[in-house]
């Protein structure tokens, strides 16, 4: 049995200005486009185990959210998942067909701070940050290297949360 967070990021190639190291008083400088075309991130965390599960989808609906359900099911298929989430409408949808090693637990709602994935996202988009991408193939290499560099330990120190018991789970 195991515990973890999930949670979906949209990712495009519209530039995400932020913080950047430049001498007092310059702001940094960066390439900028204005393009609205997006990919999606769906992820699960477990600050348990520290285990990790990504997939990139091309929308976030009810019918991608069922490919991330079926392909995480299939990952330790005889391990059960307990998967923690928002309650985003497409995580209801009446078509949805649980596997039978997940159950899914809904956080209450308008609560993004209960959620460890969240702040996931949030490290994940700190180097997206002030980032020129020529198109969403581009970004899906830097998901690649992003996710590569996710280490067990700093997954369990970003996700792991004082509510979150982790005694002898």
């Amino acid at each position: 049995m195991n515990l973890y967070f999930q949670d979906e990021s949209r990712f495009g190639l519209h530039t995400k200005y932020g913080r950047g190291l430049t001498a007092k008083g310059i702001q940094p400088v960066c390439n900028f486009q204005q393009v609205f075309e997006y990919t999606y991130l769906f992820g699960a965390f477990s600050p348990v185990t520290r285990d990790q599960f990504l997939l990139i989808m091309p929308y976030c609906i009810g019918e991608t959210f069922q490919i991330f359900l079926n392909q995480f099911s299939e990952q330790n298929k005889k391990k059960y998942k307990i998967i923690v989430l928002d309650n985003g409408a497409f995580h209801k949808a009446k078509k949805l067909e649980i596997p039978d090693n997940i159950v899914l637990l809904f956080l209450p709602p308008y609560s993004p701070e209960l959620n460890p994935a969240e702040k996931m996202w949030h490290h994940i988009k700190r180097k997206f940050t002030n980032k020129h991408f020529t198109n969403l193939k581009v970004i899906s290499l830097f998901f690649t290297e992003t996710i590569n560099l996710l280490t067990p330990d700093k997954i369990k120190s970003i996700c792991s949360f004082e509510y979150i018991s982790l005694g002898d789970f």
